[in-house]
């Protein structure tokens, strides 16, 4: 069935019979009644302008012999002694009108977005004006008719430039909604891809340092092989050696994967993104996440300083870590607020939210790994690696990061202070991920 509505042909039959039908509702401008302009002008133009892969010309073919045979029927129904002959003679110019106006419209085809919309008015005046022309020219040779009436064909014009402008306008709006459309499901990718990046951005991160730790072990390891082969404990120095191989090993592996994980990135140089949209993402994140969690969070934003950074990736995964520490510490209902401004060369970033707060005795450690004040249902506390990761991310980037409890006496205050001149510097895909950075 999907495939019976894309096939062009029939697409093309659709748009015939839609005019011809819209062509129905019409009103006579002449004296005489036998020139009519209904709405099949406007639908045709209408289906032709968002439809611009049919072929107009084969597409105007078609609503002409349409037009001629509903035109001719209907003239037929209330005109009982004219024939089918007759009938379809004193409507061949009406079936010329759509031919020639979808000839002209094809000089036109896929510039439609290019040419300003009151120009473009006046050009599709001038075609419907020229059609109609066509038309009233066929009629008079076949009728034997006078039609060439000045004040008739200013009417034309007239109808035909309010008949376009109103289509074109028609057209623009559908045209700004299908933008719309495009720029939120845009939007949502951008924000999965920045999701799955900010997360993978932790990953590696971790993985960097764990290669370092890696190689400082397999240096240590044959250390001390060679110290255990200088006291002729053989035995134990093979297998120092093995151990130290066996390190070596995994350190390669680690390497493979981390070459593999940064091919993801542009191996040139990563674009930059402004601090604005940064904080806009990780903020409708967790507004996302507090549903999620059935809280009711109120994130509010306060932005003092702008600029655009090429380390965006840190700095979302950094931001989005405080936030999902801050909707967690949240019992049921409570507010967020996020403030970014320059001090002192360094660029402040500042969550602070209304949760349970942090003790004061426990300030001094919830930077550590294994760190943790969560624990689920059973009793089994969470990984707590959140805020180790954060304050290494931070310092990579040569800042700080401090917390106090709220002014209010209730939350926690998280502020990371990075210089705005490491922020905001050049940056090489690999260098974004160096946890040694500076």
């Amino acid at each position: 069935m999907r495939n019976w509505v894309k096939n062009e042909n029939v697409q093309m039959v659709a748009v015939a019979l839609a005019t011809s039908v819209g062509a129905q509702f019409k009103i006579n401008p002449f004296r005489e009644d036998y020139f009519r302009i209904g709405l099949g002008v406007s639908i045709l133009l209408f289906l032709l302008m968002i439809m611009p892969h049919l072929s107009y010309i084969k597409t105007g073919i078609l609503t002409g012999l349409a037009s001629i045979a509903f035109q001719s029927a209907d003239l037929i129904h209330h005109i009982h002694t004219i024939s089918v002959l007759e009938s379809m003679q004193d409507n061949l110019g009406a079936g010329l009108y759509y031919v020639v106006f979808a000839y002209g419209l094809s000089k036109l085809k896929h510039r439609f977005h290019e040419i300003p919309p009151l120009l473009l008015g006046g050009i599709i005046t001038g075609i419907d004006f020229s059609s109609n022309l066509v038309e009233l020219f066929v009629r008079g040779v076949l009728g034997g008719t006078n039609v060439f009436y000045m004040r008739e064909w200013l009417y034309l014009l007239i109808v035909g430039g309010l008949r376009s402008y109103f289509v074109i306008g028609l057209y623009n709006s559908f045209a700004v909604r299908q933008i719309r459309l495009l720029h939120a499901e845009q939007e949502k990718r951008i924000e999965q891809m920045l999701s799955v990046n900010s997360g993978l951005y932790g990953e590696v991160f971790y993985l960097k340092k764990a290669m370092n730790t890696i190689e400082g072990i397999t240096a240590n390891s044959y250390e001390l092989y060679r110290d255990l082969r200088e006291q002729d404990m053989n035995e134990y120095s093979q297998r120092t050696l093995g151990i130290a191989q066996q390190i070596h090993e995994v350190k390669k592996d680690s390497q493979r994967i981390l070459a593999g994980l940064l091919k993801l990135y542009d191996n040139e140089k990563t674009v930059n993104m402004s601090l604005s949209e940064v904080i806009h993402f990780a903020g409708r994140a967790n507004r996302k996440y507090s549903e999620m969690l059935h809280k009711q969070v109120k994130i509010e934003i306060e932005q003092q300083y702008e600029g655009e950074s090429p380390y965006y990736i840190p700095l979302l995964t950094v931001m989005n870590n405080l936030l999902a520490n801050a909707v967690e510490a949240i019992e049921q209902e409570g507010m967020i607020q996020v403030r970014v401004f320059e001090q002192d060369a360094d660029v402040h970033f500042v969550v602070t939210d209304s949760g349970k707060g942090v003790p004061d005795a426990k300030r001094g450690v919830i930077f550590e790994p294994g760190y943790t004040t969560k624990f689920n249902e059973v009793g089994i506390a969470a990984t707590g690696i959140g805020l180790s990761h954060v304050r290494d991310i931070v310092q990579s980037l040569e800042g700080q990061i401090q917390v106090e409890g709220a002014p209010s006496g209730r939350g926690t205050v998280f502020t990371v202070m990075i210089p705005r001149v490491n922020l905001m510097k050049e940056a090489d895909a690999h260098d974004t991920f160096d946890p040694d950075r500076g």
